[in-house]
């Protein structure tokens, strides 16, 4: 077994240590995402489970919220703000290109919140639409999910004419003469209806494919030590018979 001490066998080894102790790591990181998704997926059913609450007391003014209180149904009143309202750009539902319809919802307290009224079909342009239903007037009492900022930065969340490619309170407020609670609801149900919007898509609770992902590392760590015993033991039958053949 002193041949295991040669540079082509210690380098051998090395490198399969190595990629066994790669896959092994990228393994439990596939793992650790499938419970995750997991547990959101739980929290979610939970949510949708109880009764909804006034946003305000989920995203109180002036603080922030925790991450799992995402999806939570909420219901907000007071009347919107169409003059302030924006266009969330390139949103595809299946394969139909669109966008949906950001507004203002200006609660009795004076705060607002971002209310996601629908999506409309439209061409896949930056330019906006101008068929847009309009908001009802009056107060309105609307239900949906809390829905978190979307982590994009900079001309994505800043509107422009109107519009933006991704969803960041924050962002809206600085064009706003009132103060925005964090995140939007994305809504499902209003008081009065209106038409023309398609509401908010459930969320998906899919699995994904993490844990086969997982799987597959661990077997690719597995092949990887088995092709070493495979050749060690190829090896040392090679050995052999050459120790047994006549000179």
């Amino acid at each position: 077994m002193g041949f295991l001490l040669s540079r082509r066998w210690l380098g051998f080894g090395a490198f399969v240590v190595a990629l066994s102790v790669t896959c092994v790591f990228l393994g439990m990181w596939q793992h650790d995402r499938h419970e995750q998704r997991q547990d959101r997926n739980a929290r979610i059913e939970a949510h949708a489970a109880a009764n909804p609450v006034p946003v305000e007391d989920v995203a109180p003014p002036d603080e922030g919220w925790e991450p799992g209180a995402e999806w939570t149904r909420v219901t907000a009143t007071g009347h919107y703000d169409p003059e302030h309202e924006i266009v969330l750009k390139f949103q595809q539902r299946g394969s139909s290109p669109g966008v949906d319809i950001v507004t203002p919802l200006i609660l009795e307290s004076g705060d607002a919140v971002l209310v996601d009224r629908g999506w409309l079909s439209a061409r896949n342009t930056a330019e906006k639409p101008e068929d847009i239903p309009p908001a009802p007037t009056g107060t309105v009492e609307v239900t949906g999910w809390l829905r978190a900022d979307s982590t994009a930065e900079g001309q994505a969340v800043t509107p422009e004419n109107g519009q933006v490619r991704a969803i960041h309170s924050e962002a809206v407020a600085a064009t706003l003469p009132y103060d925005l609670l964090e995140g939007y609801v994305a809504l499902r149900e209003q008081v009065p209806a209106s038409e023309g919007l398609i509401p908010a898509e459930p969320p998906d609770l899919g699995m994904g494919v993490n844990l086969f992902y997982s799987w597959q590392w661990y077997f690719f760590a597995g092949l990887a030590i088995f092709g070493f015993v495979w050749f060690l033991r190829a090896e040392l039958k090679e050995r052999r018979e050459k120790a047994l053949t006549p000179s």
